[in-house]
């Protein structure tokens, strides 16, 4: 349970840094003055830890639940393909009902899908080398 917590915690924040790091760069603001007319003029730092936080966890124990059912004999393998299940999900789906609702640059959209892809990478691969159900005790 000790290790969960941990990794929980640390994916949480890897989340923020991530988060942070992919919409506050040059190129991000650049692509995201599409959404100007209805973008927060201020953001409550303290909802959106809470809510990187909350991610982790519960990323973390999909993980664990999904663990024996992803493709892979090694963790490393397993952290991939939830990466890619958790990037469809989270990522994909939410960049397809943007193209399809709002007028949003197509270059926009693949930066969205890149960098959600490797977002969830690091977090499936973060998963995969210090979860698994046996272990998450320690």
């Amino acid at each position: 349970m000790l290790r969960y917590i941990v990794v929980s915690l640390i994916s949480g924040v890897l989340f923020g840094v991530m988060d942070a790091m992919i919409h506050a760069n040059p190129l991000a603001q650049q692509l995201y003055q599409a959404y100007q007319p209805i973008a927060k003029t201020s953001v409550n730092a303290l909802a959106g830890i809470a809510i990187d936080l909350a991610y982790g966890f519960i990323l973390a124990a999909i993980f664990l639940l999904l663990y024996k059912s992803l493709p892979g004999k090694s963790g490393i393998a397993k952290g991939v393909s939830y990466a890619f299940i958790a990037w469809f999900f989270r990522v994909v789906m939410s960049a397809a009902s943007t193209y399809i609702m709002y007028e949003v640059p197509v270059q926009t959209i693949l930066y969205s899908l890149v960098a959600g892809l490797i977002e969830m990478l690091i977090l499936g691969l973060l998963y995969g080398l210090t979860l698994k159900p046996g272990n998450s005790a320690d």
